[in-house]
């Protein structure tokens, strides 16, 4: 069996995290030490990414939107322009730490329409399982390569190439590859 390749190399921007961050937590009017309690993670690493320093997982600055009350791509969103192109290579890129699932932003709502896109990627081997998001999260996604079974837990639906399936994101769900390869593109509407 061939090795697994490797997973991409992280691409966050960091300074944009950072001012997201900060801005993102004066307007919730929280102290760091308030939304690192609210998020569960310790106060220096939420010091660390507000200096913009770290490489924080997506587990990480998923559980600081959720404590923040904003869509995941409001932390990573960087600043647009009227034409934009994303190559497949590009974007900000996070990993998770429990699997091999990455995931790419390639759009973060607009003001008014909260929604994200996102390209992942996941191998088979490990289950990405995901905390709920924001109430009233609802995730579609799309199948562009090999098999995937995902969903809330315990109502999975396994898919391919071409296949959509849509989902409430604010309760638990994952996602397993089920072929190499595996691709999709998901869009998280929130209300």
């Amino acid at each position: 069996m061939p090795d697994a390749p490797a997973p991409p190399p992280s691409r966050l921007p960091l300074g944009w995290i950072a001012a997201a961050l900060r801005r993102e937590r004066t307007r919730a009017g929280l102290t760091l030490s308030e939304l690192a309690k609210r998020a569960g993670i310790a106060k220096s690493t939420l010091s660390q990414l507000e200096a913009a320093g770290g490489n924080p997982s997506m587990e990480t600055i998923w559980a600081l939107a959720v404590a923040l009350g904003v869509p995941f791509g409001a932390l990573v969103e960087p600043p647009t322009s009227t034409v934009r192109v994303i190559r497949a290579d590009e974007g900000p890129t996070v990993r998770s730490e429990q699997s091999s699932f990455t995931a790419s932003l390639l759009s973060a709502g607009p003001q008014g329409a909260r929604r994200d896109i996102y390209r992942v990627r996941l191998e088979p081997g490990t289950v990405r399982d995901s905390k709920p998001h924001i109430p009233g999260t609802v995730e579609h996604l799309v199948v562009g390569a090999g098999r995937v079974k995902a969903g809330p837990t315990g109502e999975q639906a396994e898919l391919a190439a071409g296949d959509y399936m849509a989902y409430p994101g604010d309760v638990p769900h994952s996602y397993e590859a089920l072929a190499p390869g595996t691709a999709f593109v998901l869009i998280m509407q929130h209300v």
